[in-house]
């Protein structure tokens, strides 16, 4: 009877698994919201929207799907030109992010949150932010959000953000630090708004539209932080100046206009010779190690992050 109820417990868990697979793999698409940063502190991709499908037939819905349909939409010459992702010795690896190839230095997170590797599935809903490293001998990049990924507000009103940037302790256990002293831009430009000791920083918006908010830092490498705020009002209306040369009855029509800049434009967070902070590279399946053991593994797990992340 025993054995019965056993073999029956098991069919039944083998069934389960199948459903489930069949379901990731054959269920609707769900739509993921992707920002990448090159290395240069360029933000080419702000929050684009992503719907994802299984793109490798794994039979979930996952980072790597997610990155490769962007680069598929956004880069030019698509996924093949811009995106490479291979299985390595720690599982699925990337090998190029937004036509960027550097043996593998690269970081990604889902929700602000450290990401185990590129087969860590994806749901609606999710915020993936993945970059390039920009120092590749000390890994100083620091992986920094703010506290929301998008705000509405009225024109001229105010916005409260609190920026944070990951830290690690000697356990290598990942913990959240406030940035002070970054200072902020909105659509690429430097404000004379500055973060405080707790990284709290108020912002009035004055321009309507699409706001792009993000920061940079003296003493931080920062990978760009990212907040796309929606502003209600009217935008600058285009401004048209006609001159007309005393010689000839030529018209030069000139057309400026108010719109930010895109996150491409970013101020490089700083110099990449920057003493390095206590911070891995973030990505690969060794990230599991880092957040949950403690001693030779972890330091090992550590080592090979170092060189190469996915």
């Amino acid at each position: 009877m025993k054995k019965t109820i056993a073999i029956t417990a098991a069919f039944l868990l083998s069934c389960s698994a199948l459903s489930m697979t069949a379901a990731s793999a054959e269920g609707d698409a769900v739509k993921v919201y992707v920002t990448v940063s090159d290395g240069t502190g360029a933000v080419p991709a702000v929050q684009e929207e992503v719907e994802v499908t299984d793109t490798d037939s794994d039979g979930a819905l996952t980072i790597n799907d997610a990155l490769y349909i962007l680069h598929e939409n956004c880069f030019e010459g698509g996924a093949a030109a811009g995106y490479g992702s291979e299985t390595g010795t720690y599982g699925l690896m990337l090998t190029k992010l937004w036509g960027v190839e550097n043996g593998g230095s690269y970081g990604y997170y889902v929700n602000n949150t450290m990401s185990m590797g590129l087969a860590d599935a994806v749901k609606d809903g999710d915020y993936i932010n993945a970059f390039v490293y920009s120092d590749t001998a000390k890994f100083s990049d620091t992986y920094s959000w703010f506290d929301q990924n998008t705000a509405e507000a009225e024109q001229g009103a105010e916005l409260s953000l609190v920026l944070s940037h990951i830290a690690f302790d000697e356990n290598y256990n990942a913990l959240s630090v406030p940035v002070e002293n970054a200072v902020i831009t909105i659509n690429g430009e430097a404000t004379e708004y500055v973060t405080d000791a707790e990284g709290k920083v108020t912002i009035k918006l004055e321009n309507a539209g699409k706001n792009i908010i993000s920061a940079t830092s003296e003493s931080l490498v920062l990978v760009p932080p990212v907040c796309v705020a929606t502003v209600a009002g009217e935008e600058p209306e285009t401004a048209t100046t006609t001159t007309t040369t005393a010689t000839e009855e030529t018209t030069t029509t000139t057309t400026t206009t108010a719109a930010a800049t895109t996150a491409a434009a970013t101020t490089k967070a700083a110099a990449t010779t920057k003493a390095a902070p206590s911070s891995p590279s973030t990505g690969d399946a060794g990230v599991a190690v880092l957040a949950g053991v403690i001693g030779a593994a972890a330091i090992t797990a550590f080592a090979v992050k170092r060189r190469n992340e996915d």
